[in-house]
């Protein structure tokens, strides 16, 4: 998928500045925002659901606004918010799905990959969360397309739910799917993504991999210890020493933090563990991660716009 120049405006309202970026098969995309970014937007323009004010998006060199019943047929779509007739069984909704397309479909051989072959003849209000999920996903592949778009796949999942989504979406990185992922988990991105890209207010404000976004944006980790009975003097020359030390409390029963360059924290760190091992405890020294990067570049106020 290539995509050039893409914008769309409600109004006054600049939802998505003009954007490019290419998808290659076997690549998972993450698109990452704050509320209001135009993720939403932007997936919905991609897979035919509105119509862009500019811009070309092309699947394979074909336009999708002169060949979108034939790309439509090719892509899997499991939007942000799905409703389904809850009164269908598993196995009636995939069959469902399947009536959609003219090619062959995959919904029994779906039942046993989504681990849901045991739920086949449940109707969905019975379904628990995770495994509403896992149809939801099923329902986007049944068709066997080869790029799929995932707008939030694992909202509100408790964790082993997650990860078996995230097994899931590597799969079909190996079956040489494309992927684009809308995710709010910076963990989510950081393990599935090939590359990222970063929404605010319409406007893509950095892309690349996501240990080079890490790289080039956020090289600070973060040292964090608990303090017991430290006295001044120590504390003092700590201080002297790593001028990005600081205390939460007092010495007595304190937390201490630090935030810098790697190496200049691993220097902190050995000091700590080798000189005032009995009055620093429970220390840890943490490499900057994605939600950093973000944070860095969108800020940390909430928006709900």
């Amino acid at each position: 998928m290539q995509v050039e120049n893409l914008a769309k405006a409600y109004g006054s309202l600049q939802a998505l500045h003009p954007l490019s970026f290419s998808l290659q098969p076997g690549e998972c995309v993450a698109i990452l925002g704050p509320n209001g970014a135009g993720k939403t937007t932007l997936i919905e323009m991609l897979v035919g659901l509105t119509q862009p004010d500019s811009g070309t998006i092309e699947y394979g060199g074909r336009s999708l606004f002169s060949h979108k019943a034939d790309i439509l047929e090719e892509i899997g779509v499991q939007l942000q918010e799905s409703t389904l007739y809850k009164k269908y069984t598993v196995r009636e909704t995939l069959q469902l799905f399947a009536s959609f397309y003219r090619g062959p479909t995959q919904e029994e051989a779906l039942l046993t990959r989504l681990n849901l072959q045991e739920k086949a003849d449940t109707r969905l209000e019975k379904l628990s969360g995770g495994q509403k999920q896992r149809l939801y996903l099923g329902c986007a592949l049944v068709h066997n397309p080869q790029l799929v778009f995932l707008d939030e796949p694992t909202a509100s999942l408790d964790p082993q739910s997650r990860r078996y989504l995230w097994d899931l979406i590597q799969s079909l990185k190996k079956e040489g799917r494309g992927i684009l992922l809308a995710t709010h988990y910076l963990e989510e991105a950081e393990f599935l993504a090939d590359r990222v890209l970063i929404l605010d207010q319409g406007s893509l404000i950095a892309t690349g991999t996501p240990q080079g976004l890490i790289s080039q944006y956020s090289r600070e980790s973060q040292l964090d210890a608990q303090v017991r009975d430290l006295d001044a003097p120590t504390w003092a020359q700590l201080q002297t020493e790593f001028t990005t030390l600081k205390m939460q409390g007092d010495l007595a029963t304190g937390r201490i933090s630090a935030a810098g360059d790697p190496e200049k924290l691993e220097i902190l760190l050995q000091q700590l563990l080798s000189h005032h091992k009995g009055n620093v405890q429970a220390v840890t020294l943490r490499q900057s991660r994605l939600e950093d990067v973000f944070l860095q570049l969108t800020g940390r106020k909430i928006r709900d716009e």
